[in-house]
C-alpha cells in the first residue's frame, strides 16, 4: 500500500507522456500574458519590501519560462511569493513540488494538510496545500497550489491528470506553481485573498 501513491503518480506520468507524444507535431497554443515582472508591488495594504533572485544554477535546474520570487510587507505582516509559469510541460519543464524541494533545503515539515481559501468572485473555494515547517529554532508556513487556466489544483496526481487532459483538449500544457511563505504566527492566507485575482491565468 506504501507503493501506491508512487504507482498513481507513475501511470498518470504514462498517460500525460503519451498524450504529449500523440500531440509532439502539433504547434502548442500558448495563452497572452504579461511577465511576471509586471506583478504588482502594491497590492492593498500589502507592498514590496524586497525583489528577489534566483542564481542561474538554480535557474537552470527549475527550467521555468518565468519566474518571480518577492517579499511583501503588511503593518505587521510580512510574506514571501514565489512564483513558477511553464508555458509547456511537453519536454519534460515540469514544476518541482515543494514538498521534495525543501527537505533538500534543511527544512523539515511537521504537519501537512490541505485548506479552502475563500476567494472574491469565485463560488467554490479554492483547496490549496499547507505546510508547516522548521529549520532549527526558525518556523514557517508554506501555501503552494499548481494552477493552470482558471483552474487551482493542490494535489500533484491531479495536476499531471489535468496536464494530459489540457494537451488533449485544449493543446496547451501551461501551468503556474504558487507558493506563499510566511511567519508561523501569521495568516498567509489574508495575503493570497489580496493577490490572488491578479494571477489568474486564461
Amino acid at each position: 500500500m506504501s507503493n501506491r501513491p508512487a504507482l498513481i503518480l507513475s501511470v498518470l506520468l504514462v498517460a500525460q507522456g503519451g498524450a504529449f507524444h500523440g500531440l509532439a507535431r502539433r504547434a502548442e497554443l500558448a495563452p497572452v500574458r504579461r511577465p511576471l515582472s509586471e506583478f504588482p508591488t502594491v497590492i492593498g495594504d500589502w507592498h514590496l519590501l524586497r525583489e528577489g533572485v534566483i542564481e542561474q544554477e538554480e535557474r537552470d535546474v527549475l527550467r521555468a519560462d518565468d519566474y518571480l520570487t518577492r517579499q511583501y510587507a503588511a503593518p505587521g505582516k510580512t510574506a514571501s511569493l514565489f512564483v513558477a509559469y511553464f508555458q509547456s510541460q511537453r519536454a519534460g519543464q515540469t514544476p518541482h513540488s515543494p514538498k521534495n524541494c525543501l527537505p533538500g533545503s534543511g527544512w523539515s515539515w511537521s504537519a501537512a494538510d490541505e485548506i479552502p481559501v475563500d476567494i472574491a468572485g469565485r463560488a467554490q473555494p479554492i483547496v490549496i496545500n499547507r505546510y508547516v515547517v522548521a529549520k532549527g529554532a526558525e518556523r514557517a508556513v508554506v501555501l503552494y497550489w499548481y494552477q493552470s487556466r482558471d483552474r487551482v489544483v493542490a494535489s500533484e496526481y491531479q495536476a499531471a491528470a489535468f496536464t494530459a487532459w489540457d494537451a488533449l483538449r485544449y493543446n496547451r500544457t501551461d501551468t503556474e506553481l504558487v507558493r506563499v511563505v510566511t511567519p508561523v504566527t501569521q495568516n498567509g492566507v489574508e495575503f493570497i485573498q489580496a493577490f490572488f485575482a491578479k494571477l489568474q491565468l486564461r
